[in-house]
């Protein structure tokens, strides 16, 4: 993508060059614990230190890149600049355009690289040396679960950015971390009903996926939900994030006897793989009667973009979208717009929504004190951020809220109206137990450090 970012001021600069020595890691304890309250208490400083960890490069650069425009608006709204965005949609809203009580907000950023161990050094890096009070972003859930054990146990808030593994607020659930993005299981109860009403109940799937957290979870969902309406699965291979070359996996595709294509992939992965799977001319066969067809579970924008012609007319679900009509994100559209020249991502929204979260609940606890911030957040139900009510359920610190169904769009008007919103899925739709099988956690207990 053009127009890359960097959002970094001499602060931040100085930051994000500093390396963690040998000598922090080899320490046989975290954090050396002062006099405060907390880690990193700011109580006698005028601002306050958020870190973004983004993939910046890798299979989900791209994501990474919007991540960081999306923080860096919000830290000019959190600071009285600009138009405001969603502090002029969000209710109930604590804020006041004036930092976050009182305090300056700024930044430090990391590149998660896409890796759990990069991830972690990062987010270890900003806490320790840069003084960050919260950690947020990535684009992947091995990331997100990496950094959210990291937090938990360094005694500070996860706002979770991409990651959509069911494992994030189910087994691998922590106390201090809280994800505003969807999951698998979300995915797969708001798609297949739409995958019935249009290619049927008889159907044999070949599914390719990302060899990793989000992958599995991604395959086992959708497994779960068309097989229960009659569906069956004939093969599914694993394959390396940032494989590059897909054709390897797609070719036996051609004589499987599958009849439909479900690629678990995301970022440059999903862009590199429905393109050759296009180019190897699966969408014009027909396979046992029926028109072959391809899946993408989980889409974004940018990644419609990056795969072209090659998205019309196929299927997916996604956590948000510019075309929404509701006033939070027409107002976040016109914001992102007016800075940047073109519309958010959902990893954009995601990211601006989850900054501007965790403000909000340090402004209603009136502390940083990352327990007095998760008793803000668990249970807090909110609305005018886009998909309409939305609720941070305590017992799992998952959100819920609508998830869209959308397809490509046959005829497109620009470079950016690539996906169309199908349906959007009640929340009652996508709402389930959080206490049975894969789902079920242990919070465990706040840490402050």
């Amino acid at each position: 993508m053009g127009g890359f970012i960097k959002p970094v001021n001499r602060r931040t600069l100085l930051k994000g060059s500093a390396a963690l020595g040998a000598a922090a890691f080899a320490s046989p304890y975290f954090f050396t614990k002062g006099a405060s309250a907390y880690v990193n208490d700011p109580t006698n400083k005028s601002s306050v230190v958020l870190g973004f960890n983004v993939p910046q490069t890798g299979a989900y650069a791209d994501e990474g890149a919007d991540e960081l425009r999306a923080y860096q608006l919000a830290v000019e709204h959190l600071n009285g600049e600009g138009d405001g965005g969603l502090m002029n949609t969000m209710k109930p809203l604590a804020l006041k355009g004036n930092g976050v009580l009182g305090k300056k907000v700024e930044f430090t950023t990391g590149d998660t690289q896409t890796k759990s161990d990069a991830a972690r050094a990062s987010a270890k890096r900003m806490i320790e040396k840069d003084g960050a009070l919260m950690i947020t972003g990535g684009s992947s859930s091995g990331v997100a679960i990496a950094v959210q054990s990291l937090c938990q146990e360094a005694g500070v808030i996860f706002m979770a950015g991409l990651t959509h593994s069911n494992d994030t607020t189910g087994k691998d659930r922590r106390r201090n971390g809280f994800r505003h993005f969807f999951n698998t299981e979300m995915t797969g109860s708001g798609l297949a009903p739409v995958l019935k009403a249009n290619y049927g109940t008889d159907r044999k799937a070949y599914h390719l996926t990302a060899d990793y957290t989000w992958g599995w979870s991604q395959e086992g969902s959708i497994k779960k939900y068309t097989e229960a309406m009659g569906w069956e699965t004939v093969n599914a291979v694993r394959t390396p994030l940032g494989a590059g070359d897909f054709s390897q996996y797609i070719t036996p595709v051609l004589n499987s006897g599958a009849d439909v294509l479900v690629l678990n992939h995301y970022g440059k992965d999903m862009v590199n793989s429905l393109t050759q799977a296009v180019q190897f001319g699966l969408r014009d066969k027909m396979v046992n009667g029926k028109q072959f067809e391809v899946i993408v579970p989980l889409y974004s924008r940018l990644m419609a973009q990056g795969a072209g012609d090659s998205v019309k007319g196929i299927f997916g679900s996604t956590n948000w979208h510019w075309s929404l009509q509701d006033e939070g994100s027409k107002a976040f559209v016109k914001s992102f717009g007016a800075k940047y020249g073109f519309p958010p991502s959902q990893a954009a929204h995601t990211c601006y929504v989850q900054a501007l979260l965790y403000a909000d609940a340090a402004e209603r606890a009136g502390t940083f004190d990352p327990c007095g911030i998760v008793d803000a957040l668990e249970g807090f139900e909110f609305d005018g951020m886009g998909n309409g009510p939305t609720l941070y359920r305590a017992e799992d610190h998952q959100c819920f809220k609508k998830v869209l169904v959308v397809k490509g769009k046959e005829n497109p008007s620009s470079q950016f109206d690539l996906l169309e919103v199908v349906q959007e899925v009640p929340t009652e739709q996508v709402t389930y137990d959080s206490s049975e099988g894969e789902f079920a956690g242990d919070l465990g207990a706040c840490n402050a450090g």
